[in-house]
């Protein structure tokens, strides 16, 4: 809204300043702070507020130390973080951008699913929440909706660069008349200046990248053996299949992943900073070629998104780190998942998830296990037994007698690990 306004000011009026707005770093750091700020602000009235409607968590007695004291603990906080990212997303965003539209809907989506499961659990008193055929259908549909919008709209292409060097010679030549061939950097902000269609090529595809080979680009039509039109129609399905299983698994991983103060939280600031990376560096031309990764016109502008979120996120954690004022339920974590798992499918960057969201997935996984095994154990053995003391990962470490606090940290730093490696799959070939 604002950048739209501002961009007609500077259009017709050329007024001082409004040129800032073009860029995405100006936008990017107006949009963090933004989101801090209201987050920060506004979080305590919303806490308050919450409180004072009893809206608490109710806890199981699991054993764990320190659990029944978070009893009453405001939950809903995901009201805190959506409300923090979206308003900054309003005001900084390009809104014409199909892939902030896409951000926007799943953000929206999966936080009214989320909102839902929270409001059973807490008003009519269900402990289970929203029945989970109920979740996995919210999930299959923002599947659906995602990835047929990749599939068939016209403003989602990659570019494919005949003559690399002639592309980013045209790119620079491109640039506004304040900028020079040495500073490339302001490219960002003027993504919509194309270079000339000789140089490159908008092509529909379902290409992806793959980590650490050197021809790193994989197409799921590779799958298909049919190149006539109904291998076309196969693939499109598969890749809505694929958005599907990515959407649900990511989804549900950072639901899982939410079970201890300001773990999710930090979890997730991490890995969004990685994905708004690639954002940008797929929405630069200079960048992407140097790179040798895919140029993905206009996903630039996700740099504002994931920077509006990871403000949100960080103004949510003075309010969620240990000990917890406020959890963010499934409101926030439903979303959050949804969120990165979106944002991955639309950079390309999805088969990068399972190292990028290591914690998500050891979180996921050691509940399947534990599940497995309990019910394999009870048929064979006439009784269940547990893999783990406890399931997910951050509660057997808590029934070790590890503090809270010191296994938040610990996660976070793996975290941080696994974010660099992720970082660096864009030159280990």
């Amino acid at each position: 809204m604002l950048y739209a306004l501002l961009e007609y000011l500077e259009t017709h009026f050329d007024l001082p300043g409004t040129g800032l707005f073009q860029y995405l770093s100006f936008r990017s750091v107006c949009a963090i702070i933004f989101a801090l700020l209201i987050g920060a602000i506004f979080g305590k009235k919303i806490i308050e507020r919450l409180r004072r409607h009893q809206i608490g968590e109710e806890i199981r007695n699991l054993g764990l130390e320190g659990q029944m004291e978070k009893r009453g603990t405001p939950t809903m906080g995901g009201l805190i973080i959506l409300g923090s990212m979206l308003i900054p997303v309003v005001l900084f965003c390009d809104l014409s951008n199909i892939y902030v539209q896409l951000m926007v809907v799943s953000s929206v989506w999966l936080g009214l699913l989320g909102f839902a499961d929270d409001y059973i659990k807490v008003f009519r008193k269900h402990k289970e929440g929203l029945k989970g055929k109920f979740k996995i259908v919210g999930q299959v549909g923002l599947g659906i909706i995602v990835g047929t919008t990749m599939c068939f709209s016209n403003d989602i292409v990659i570019v494919e660069k005949a003559h690399p060097q002639a592309a980013a010679v045209s790119a620079v030549a491109n640039l506004p008349e304040t900028e020079t061939p040495t500073t490339v950097l302001p490219q960002e902000g003027y993504e919509k200046d194309a270079p000339a269609d000789s140089a490159l090529g908008k092509l529909k595809t379902t290409k992806t990248t793959i980590p650490f080979v050197k021809n790193n680009e994989f197409d799921y039509h590779w799958l298909i053996p049919s190149h006539t039109s109904w291998g076309d129609a196969l693939t499109w399905l598969l890749y809505v299949l694929v958005a599907i299983f990515i959407i649900t698994a990511v989804s549900n991983g950072a639901n899982l992943t939410d079970g201890l103060d300001g773990l999710a939280t930090g979890v997730s600031a991490v890995i969004i900073v990685i994905l708004g990376v690639f954002a940008y560096l797929s929405g630069n031309i200079i960048y992407s070629d140097y790179l040798n990764i895919m140029y993905i016109p206009g996903t630039g502008e996700l740099m504002v998104f994931a920077a509006a979120l990871v403000g949100a996120l960080v103004g949510f954690l003075w309010y969620n780190c240990y000990p917890a004022q406020v959890f963010m339920g499934d409101t926030g974590s439903l979303a959050l998942g949804g969120i990165i798992a979106v944002f991955a499918l639309l950079v390309r960057k999805e088969l990068l998830l399972p190292l990028l969201c290591g914690v998500f997935l050891v979180e996921t996984v050691s509940t399947m296990i534990q599940v497995s095994y309990f019910k394999y154990t009870k048929i064979r053995y006439g009784e269940g037994r547990r893999y783990f003391l406890m399931a997910p990962m951050h509660h057997h470490y808590q029934k070790k007698g590890i503090p809270e606090n010191k296994i938040v940290v610990r996660f976070w730093i793996v975290q941080i690990l696994l974010a660099a490696i992720t970082l660096v799959t864009l030159k280990i070939r």
